[in-house]
């Protein structure tokens, strides 16, 4: 098995083994819409999230990935797909014990690593969370026109940093 060394900003000497191959062998009860690649490339989370942990995921994620300059600490809304601001502070999932110690960035960590074949003790949690995200499928296409992608573009936004493409609906 092929062991990951982590040291970024805010995380180091972590290291975790990758048992599965890259984007095979789910839990049959998670099935995203979109890869982590998919993602960085429509853009999420204002562009800030993943900029120093470029060495733990394949390259080509970040080829296209729409990124924030370096220099800029704070969340660009025209970055994000539907060029909103549909992001919680860090400090809130923290209080609200979302995060898990092996992930301190959160859900959108914790499934770029199950993508690229980490399995952990927490996946039945986030499997469970990410599940959860559905509801707000249910109100898009309760209240707005197939296709509009205009019609709720914060909750699009939020359903798309947990990997649903709400494009489709």
């Amino acid at each position: 098995m092929k062991k990951v060394r982590v040291d970024d900003l805010m995380q180091s000497g972590y290291v975790y083994e990758l048992s599965h191959p890259e984007g095979k062998n789910f839990h049959s009860n998670f099935k995203p819409d979109l890869t982590p690649k998919e993602m960085l490339e429509m853009g999420v989370f204002g562009g800030v999230y993943m900029r120093d942990c470029k060495n733990e995921f394949p390259k080509d994620w970040f080829k296209k990935a729409k990124l924030a300059p370096a220099n800029i600490k704070d969340h660009l809304a025209e970055l994000n797909y539907f060029k909103v601001n549909a992001s919680q502070p860090l400090s809130v999932w923290r209080e609200k014990g979302w995060i898990h110690k092996d992930d301190p960035r959160g859900w959108f960590q914790w499934y770029c690593r199950y993508y690229i074949g980490r399995r952990h003790e927490d996946d039945e949690r986030q499997i469970k969370r990410w599940r959860q995200i559905k509801r707000h499928i249910g109100q898009i296409k309760k209240n707005c026109k197939k296709g509009d992608e205009d019609c709720r573009r914060k909750q699009r936004q939020a359903v798309l940093h947990w990997a649903y493409d709400s494009r489709k609906i």
